[in-house]
């Protein structure tokens, strides 16, 4: 699934989420992203761009509208993740 290939790359979400936010430089990316190498930060932006996801402007990388149509997904699984993480938490309490 392109999707997965995709997304399932370290970083790609990351910087998709990161960009959700507000246009951000190569250098505030990596910034935000500390442990990523320039290297791997440029092939990944290289990668959003190429598939329409991330544009280059005069003032940094910026999410395209299709970038902020995916980004726009990341509300629903953030919500699911600070559920599942009170359920860990309840639990791990309960066990102690």
């Amino acid at each position: 699934m392109v999707l997965l290939d995709v997304l399932g790359q370290r970083w790609t979400l990351r910087l998709l989420w990161e960009l959700s936010h507000e246009r951000a430089t190569f250098r505030a990316l990596r910034s935000r992203c500390d442990d990523v190498s320039p290297t791997v930060l440029n092939q990944r932006l290289k990668e959003l761009r190429g598939l329409g996801l991330v544009d280059l402007g005069e003032n940094g990388y910026e999410l395209t509208s299709m970038g902020m149509a995916l980004a726009g997904k990341f509300a629903s699984l953030d919500a699911w993740a600070n559920e599942w993480a009170e359920l860990l938490e309840k639990r791990d309490i309960s066990e102690d």
